[in-house]
Order: structure tokens, then sequence, then C-alpha cells
């Protein structure tokens, strides 16, 4: 696996055949391990016992590739995958997410006191919530930095030259390594990758869309994007 041909022409296998995670030389697992379910904070979750059994299971035979987000499980998710990860922090390729407000998804539950007060730049794509939102992240995690940090919705609020810069300011000052998006139009990353490589600013690495046997979308517009941009795509849903 010395060139990322040589890793783009082996089947997929096992987990530890590890790919390029698009245009970058971050290498990962061809199937990635969604934490969603770890933690008990609502009705699809996981105890933590259950989720130790599934890391263990999927790290043993060379998984290597993580995904959380800020709002799983109220937060739970990305506290047990740090507690997980804590001794084996360079083997592990750790993605989350930032966009949803916490609060505003929780008090839709509601699990929140009716008198607790919700920020409303707590979400969004902005460059307060990205940072904000990314700092709680790593102190949940209890790490220094995320491998990927995923722009999870788009918004259609925030300027994307504001979202980009924001990104490689986290990029530099060492809190992500790359930087991806999630479910979002093809011509928002289109543009954003346009606009990161004219200014010298971090791209988007990373793809994340749903994809399954009923939801195709990918197949119109996404895909080809994503192969002509070099992302690494990261399909979500797969099973309908």
């Amino acid at each position: 696996m010395s060139t990322k041909e040589e890793v783009k022409e082996e089947g997929v296998t096992t987990l530890d055949t590890y790919r390029f995670m698009g245009n970058s030389g971050l290498k990962v697992s061809p199937l990635c391990l969604g934490c969603l379910t770890f933690g008990a904070e609502t009705e699809v979750g996981n105890t933590k016992d259950e989720c130790k059994k599934i890391f263990d299971l999927y790290r043993s035979k060379g998984g290597n590739f993580y995904d959380t987000a800020n709002i799983y499980q109220n937060g739970m998710s990305e506290k047990i995958l740090g507690e997980f990860i804590q001794g084996i922090r360079s083997e592990a390729v750790v993605a989350t997410k930032y966009t949803i407000n916490p609060k505003s998804a929780w008090k839709m539950r509601g699990k929140l006191a009716p008198d607790e007060i919700v920020s409303v730049n707590g979400g969004g794509n902005s460059r307060k919530s990205m940072v904000e939102n990314l700092d709680n992240s790593l102190k949940k995690m209890g790490i220094g930095s995320v491998d990927i940090f995923y722009v999870h919705n788009w918004d259609f609020s925030a300027p994307i030259h504001e979202v980009m810069r924001g990104l490689d300011d986290c990029v530099r000052a060492g809190k992500t390594n790359y930087v991806g998006i999630s479910n979002c139009p093809s011509w928002v990353v289109s543009r954003a990758n346009t606009i990161a490589e004219l200014r010298g600013w971090a791209p988007f690495i990373a793809l994340e869309t749903r994809y399954n046997l009923i939801d195709r979308t990918l197949e119109g517009e996404l895909g080809p994007m994503a192969q002509e941009m070099g992302l690494g795509v990261v399909p979500w849903g797969i099973l309908a």
C-alpha cells in the first residue's frame, strides 16, 4: 500500500483493507463504525457495555474509523467514544460533527427544563457555533483534536466563505486534521472547495450522505461531483 493506486485497486475484503479518504493521505477502514447508538439517552441507544462489545469487535477486525456527532445521544456518544479510545488515540481515526443545536434538539424531546435558555447561536453553520461546538466535543472526548470535523447539515444561513475560513482556522489551530461536509447540495461543496483552493484554505475531503436501495440521490449530482473533486464518500442509512 505504498501508493494510492495500489490501495484503490485492492478489493474490500477486511476492515484493515484501508483506503485513502478522498484526496488526502488519511487511511481509513472501508467500513466506518457509526456511533449514533453509543449511549442510552434515546430509544435507539445502547448501554455502555453493549457499545464496548461493538467497539472491541470492530477494532479486533482491524477497524480504525469512528464517526460521532455533538448531538448523538445528547453528547453521550462522544463521551463514550472518548473513553474507549483512551490509550489508542493514535490508531483511531475520529470524526465528529457540528450544526444542530444540542439544546434545541434536546428541548424538542422535552428533556430540558421549561425555563432553560437555549442560545440561538448554539447551532447553525456560523463560526461561533463551529468553534464552540468543536471545543465542547473535544472536551467531552478528552482529546486534543479530531481527525475529521464535519459540517453536519448545510443550513443556508452562514456565508460559504465564513464556514470555509472558520474550518481552516480550526485546522491551523490543530483542533482537527481535516474537514468534511454532510447532507448538502452538490453546488455548496463545489463552490466551497473552489474558494478553499483559491485561498489556500483546507478543503472538504469527505462527503457524508444518505445512500441505499431506496434513496439513490447520490447517483445524481453528488456522486459525480465527489468523484470530480476528489472527495471520499461516506454513505449513511445504508440499510434504509
